[in-house]
C-alpha cells in the first residue's frame, strides 16, 4: 500500500473522530431535545461513515479484500440514522416536548396537528 493511501485512510480516521467529537459537544451544548437530535444524527452520522469507508479503503488496499458486511454496514447507517432521528425529532413534538425558549420560528404549528394524532392525545 503506498504511502499516499495511507495518509488518506488516516485523515478520513480523523474527520471521523472529529465529526464524532463535534457531535459530542453538540450533545452536551445544545439546549433542547430538538436541536440535540440534530446534531445526534447528521455529525454522528457522518463520523461513522468516513471511520466505516476509511476501513474498507484499508482493507481493500492492504488485503485485496472487498468487505460486503462493511459495505452492508455503510448503507445500513446512511439510510436508517437519519430517518431514525427524524422519527424521535417528530414524536418529540408531537408528544409536546417543548421547544427551546430562544426559538424563532416553528414550522410545524402552522400546518396543525394532523386528526390521527389529536384523536391519539385525546384517548
Amino acid at each position: 500500500m503506498t504511502e499516499t493511501v495511507n495518509i488518506f485512510i488516516g485523515v478520513l480516521v480523523l474527520l471521523g473522530a472529529l465529526l464524532s467529537l463535534v457531535t459530542t459537544l453538540g450533545l452536551l451544548r445544545l439546549p433542547d431535545v430538538y436541536c440535540r437530535s440534530h446534531a445526534a444524527s447528521k455529525s454522528a452520522t457522518l463520523g461513522v461513515l468516513l471511520v466505516l469507508i476509511a476501513a474498507l479503503l484499508y482493507f481493500w488496499f492492504e488485503d485485496n479484500y472487498f468487505s460486503a458486511r462493511l459495505m452492508l454496514g455503510i448503507v445500513f447507517v446512511f439510510v436508517t440514522s437519519p430517518v431514525a432521528g427524524h422519527l424521535l425529532i417528530r414524536a418529540a413534538y408531537y408528544t409536546d416536548v417543548p421547544l427551546w425558549k430562544g426559538t424563532v420560528q416553528d414550522d410545524l404549528k402552522k400546518k396543525g396537528q394532523s386528526n390521527s394524532v389529536q384523536q391519539m392525545k385525546n384517548s
